[in-house]
């Protein structure tokens, strides 16, 4: 038997932080207890004083790359860069090559993770102009749900026709996960920036390019369309102050028929960035301006917003180094997405049981997602320990994400995740990821 006791611990946990010990048995939360003692000599004492205590991070919206992008990433190093970030289990998207289209093309991605995935996994189904009959053969027990891309994506994974959108809306009670950017705009501003600028557009001009108007216009639809046929909606990566007026926080998480979604980046950077930074904050959609950025935390703190995620999209630096129109949108975020909400803390702007619920309990609940997303007796052991006063520097040598670059590189973190378990086995620990390989498929509460 597996055996592990944290003792000391700041358990942050639907809303309260209280001091109390956690008892790991093999996959699952033991016990939970002011003070517990060691039922045999075998177990492993983890003494946590000082440190918070949360549920392994749950993360909604990422890119691994495999199949077919291996060289960017695979399900395998950045899992292992989530598990190093406190992230236990993530949502991988279906613009992988070939695109997860089809049920058998969809297994293979669980197959590989299987055999490879340092977390917990699921990944979505794609939806495209001609491909409803898959869609519909999907299982809600076993899969996330459905992507569609509103907006240009790899592949034929551009859903642009109404009728084949609206029978997708109106014929699936799985949740429907959205990349919102109406595409027609998009083109109509590439097309003026190239007239100026040729290839080498400034990347300064992004978020003029893939603009509020292009992201409101595509996500307004989106709404329209799931209030009409009753779909349940999720609103990936929301970018803008407009589209805050789009989301209600009056009824409780549990009865909301359409969530949304923020991600670090659109919380962290805005256009003044991009001077700085240039192509490394270059993501779809575009990172925006300070009053946008300021409406999202807005839209955060009151529960217009629901998850916090990552969109972990990597690339190689030498294709970030590309000229504008060839120069591909997206970045790792994984490794470091939880101690950036830890630094927002410090600053401030949102308590450590806020970030336990958008990125722990939330996620969790959105997607009905089995004995995950909480420290409850019962539920399997996904734990990361945070040191809220344990400063590192973000340099090359401690980056995981295979692509080896994070927007973040060169910036001091206050807070550091120390240990890392996924299923009772502690995979990070201390800078190390151990090669314990602990991911499971994640399960889902939901009738067949």
């Amino acid at each position: 038997m597996s055996c592990f006791l944290i003792r000391n611990a700041k358990i942050v946990n639907e809303g309260v932080v209280f001091e109390g010990d956690i008892l790991i048995e093999n996959e699952f939360i033991k016990e939970i207890a002011k003070q517990i003692s060691p039922k045999s000599s075998d177990c492993v004492i983890i003494d946590a004083e000082g440190s918070y205590v949360m549920p392994g991070a749950i993360d909604d919206q990422v890119h691994f790359r495999e199949p077919g992008l291996t060289h960017k990433g695979t399900i395998e190093t950045e899992s292992k860069a989530a598990v190093a970030g406190g992230i236990t289990s993530f949502i991988e998207q279906p613009n992988t090559v070939p695109n997860a289209v089809t049920q058998e093309l969809l297994e293979d991605k669980y197959q590989i993770a299987a055999k490879t995935s340092y977390a917990n996994y699921s990944f979505m189904m794609g939806g495209t102009n001609d491909n409803l009959e898959e869609v519909l053969k999907t299982n809600p027990r076993n899969v996330a749900g459905i992507k569609l891309f509103l907006g240009s994506s790899t592949g034929n994974m551009l859903v642009d026709n109404p009728e084949v959108l609206e029978k997708i809306f109106s014929s699936t009670k799985m949740l429907i996960a959205v990349h919102c950017e109406d595409e027609a705009t998009i083109k109509a501003n590439t097309q003026k920036y190239k007239e100026e600028y040729g290839d080498d557009i400034p990347m300064k001009y992004h978020h003029l390019i893939r603009s509020a108007e292009a992201c409101y216009l595509s996500s307004s639809k989106a709404i329209e369309l799931a209030k009409k046929t009753g779909a349940r909606l999720h609103v990936f990566h929301l970018s803008t102050a407009k589209e805050m007026d789009l989301f209600t926080n009056k009824i409780p998480l549990e009865q909301k028929q359409i969530t949304a979604e923020v991600c670090i980046h659109h919380l962290w950077f805005t256009d003044a960035d991009y001077d700085a930074k240039g192509s490394l904050i270059k993501w779809n959609p575009a990172v925006k301006t300070q009053a946008d950025k300021d409406a999202l935390w807005k839209a955060l703190l009151d529960d217009r917003i629901d998850v916090i995620a990552t969109d972990h999209a990597p690339h190689t630096l030498e294709e970030k180094c590309n000229p504008y129109l060839t120069c591909p949108s997206g970045g790792p975020l994984v490794q470091h997405a939880v101690v950036a909400m830890f630094e927002a803390h410090h600053q401030g702007k949102i308590s450590v049981e806020k970030i336990v619920e958008k990125m722990c309990h939330n996620p969790a609940k959105i997607f009905k997602i089995e004995k995950r997303g909480f420290i409850k007796e019962g539920y399997y052991a996904d734990i990361a320990i945070v040191n809220a006063y344990l400063p590192w520097n973000v340099k090359k040598e401690n980056i995981i994400a295979k692509c080896g670059w994070s927007p973040f590189e060169g910036y001091n973190f206050k807070s550091r995740v120390t240990h890392t378990f996924v299923n009772g086995k502690l995979v990070y620990h201390n800078g190390k990821v151990k090669e314990a390989k602990a991911g499971q498929r994640l399960l889902f509460e939901r009738e067949v």
